[in-house]
């Protein structure tokens, strides 16, 4: 049976880092939208084109992964899945693909994410965009951490 992992957390919390080692351990086909958003973008500042751009390729990509699932690969979603709805919405889908779902939530205080977002600001790693500190409390106000019934 094949998985999908869903990671879910904020910016900074170790997303792509799990889902990079989660990629070489299961052989998995990885996919994060800030790494194709950043290749298309001719202006990695543009924080206007750059949400516009956030759902199509978002809705590529699970396509892609839909079809990699049907296929008999391991898939994993980047997303950071900041709502409820968003992940049994993706949940649904799978198990109906016959894929078995692994969400993973890493839960990082705000005061830490922030810490590593000024450091990673300094020296943005390819596939990665800026983050201001204003724009992490702003998301820190829409994200719906997971509840116990939503884990395995």
């Amino acid at each position: 049976m094949t998985t999908l992992f869903l990671i879910c957390g904020l910016p900074g919390a170790g997303k792509t880092t799990l889902a990079k080692q989660l990629e070489f351990s299961h052989s998995a086909l990885r996919l994060c939208p800030d790494e194709w958003i950043t290749s298309i973008l001719a202006d990695v500042t543009d924080t206007v084109e750059m949400d516009r751009l956030r759902t199509p390729v978002e809705s590529i990509q699970w396509e892609v992964a839909k079809r990699a699932l049907t296929l008999g690969a391991d898939v994993i979603l980047e997303n950071g899945f900041w709502s409820r709805e968003e992940r049994d919405s993706y949940r649904a889908q799978a198990e109906a693909l016959g894929a078995h779902v692994k969400l993973i939530y890493l839960d990082v205080e705000r005061d830490e994410l922030w810490a590593r977002l000024k450091k990673r600001n300094e020296n943005l790693p390819p596939g990665t965009f800026a983050v201001r500190e204003d724009q992490l409390d702003l998301w820190l106000s829409w994200f719906q951490p997971p509840t116990a019934d939503e884990f395995e």
